[in-house]
């Protein structure tokens, strides 16, 4: 199901149960959260694999010479990784470590482990973390980037995201930077919109302001 997350509703739902969010969203417009649906979940973590603890444009760069093993318009296939060999991959610019995940991640598509583009669209927001954190390098925080950008998951609040709490800081003008657990449980409010107030507060870390 495809939802409109800058739809009046949502924004009013936000604004009577929590009207610093209100104010975040005169600042900042309607919300322009965007659900990229190309590609499958292996596609996603792939990437998500690669971009780990690197800059944007190194990480790009990485990724496209990983294309290029397969002519360059799309990511190798699950069957197509596990045959490079170790020096292949490392000349693309992928790390060792990256290396066991990406072929821990093409080898649990290969099984049937990892849930395709069709089942995962049946599987609550808990079912598809269950299932993507049995894979090497992969943590909550990465499944629930899927769940928000590729997915369009209307609930969700990645609580591990410095910038997100450093967002809630700078928000509502706390002393200092909540816990995961403190942000938990202060997300309670925007439920069921949370992945719509994150979006905001990762505005509000962007402008350094709340208001």
């Amino acid at each position: 199901m495809n939802i409109d997350f800058s739809s009046s509703h949502i924004a009013e739902s936000l604004r009577q149960s929590d009207p610093v969010m209100g104010r975040l969203m005169e600042t900042h417009g309607p919300c322009r959260l965007e659900v990229s649906a190309e590609g499958t979940p292996y596609d996603s973590l792939a990437r998500a694999i690669i971009y780990q603890q690197l800059h944007g444009k190194a990480a790009a760069a990485i990724l496209q010479r990983t294309r290029d093993l397969v002519g360059g318009d799309r990511f190798p296939l699950p069957e197509e990784l596990v045959a490079f060999s170790e020096l292949d991959l490392r000349a693309a610019g992928i790390s060792a470590n990256k290396q066991k995940a990406l072929r821990d991640l093409a080898a649990k598509a290969l099984d049937g482990s990892l849930p395709t583009r069709q089942s995962i669209r049946t599987m609550s927001d808990e079912e598809i973390t269950t299932h993507c954190t049995r894979i090497r390098g992969i943590g909550r925080w990465t499944v629930q980037i899927m769940l928000i950008f590729r997915l369009g998951r209307p609930d969700i609040l990645p609580i591990d995201d410095y910038g997100l709490r450093n967002g809630l800081r700078i928000a509502y003008g706390l002393e200092s930077l909540p816990t995961p657990k403190e942000f938990e449980r202060f997300g309670v409010r925007w439920v069921p919109w949370r992945s719509v107030a994150s979006w905001y507060l990762w505005r509000a870390t962007d402008s350094g302001g709340g208001e």
